[in-house]
């Protein structure tokens, strides 16, 4: 069991740079509302390039990570898997990947004067203050959440 989180990655991949997504999605340019119904606009826009979206030109720094546990349940589910950018630079409040004494975990980044932390959104997971006498990196950024309904 990893002793920083319950948050396991249980599958690593990146995308091969010549395979693609074979086609684009049609996109609606107008938003769906969540909230009360509103008229619907009945035509596609645009398409939607899913290589574009998950990496574009940066694609040989994005990689695919299916994690397991529920330490950050108000965000990310068990079976997600998340989209991770391994050139973006952490930024506070952003949820990333980091790989701490070997164990990897995800949690919100946090930077301030009196160190770094990383953030469980359930609060049955305590925070983790960084020491200087840990083995630390921010191993990727994550960019977005796939989920399965």
């Amino acid at each position: 069991m990893n002793k920083h989180s319950d948050i396991k990655i249980t599958m690593i991949e990146s995308p091969e740079s010549s395979e693609k997504f074979s086609d684009t999605i049609p996109l609606f340019m107008t938003a769906v509302s969540a909230g009360f119904p509103s008229p619907a606009d009945d035509y596609v826009e645009t398409q939607l390039d899913l290589n574009e979206l998950v990496g574009g030109h940066r694609r040989a720094s994005v990689f695919f990570v299916r994690v397991t546990g529920d330490s950050m349940e108000k965000m990310i589910g068990s079976g997600d898997i998340l989209v991770v950018d391994r050139s973006l630079p952490p930024v506070n409040e952003k949820i990333v990947v980091a790989v701490i004494n070997s164990e990897f975990t995800v949690k919100k980044y946090r930077k301030n004067s009196s160190g770094i932390y990383l953030i469980p959104e359930n609060p049955s997971f305590p925070t983790i203050k960084i020491d200087e006498y840990a083995d630390f990196k921010i191993w990727g950024t994550v960019t977005y959440v796939i989920r399965k309904l």
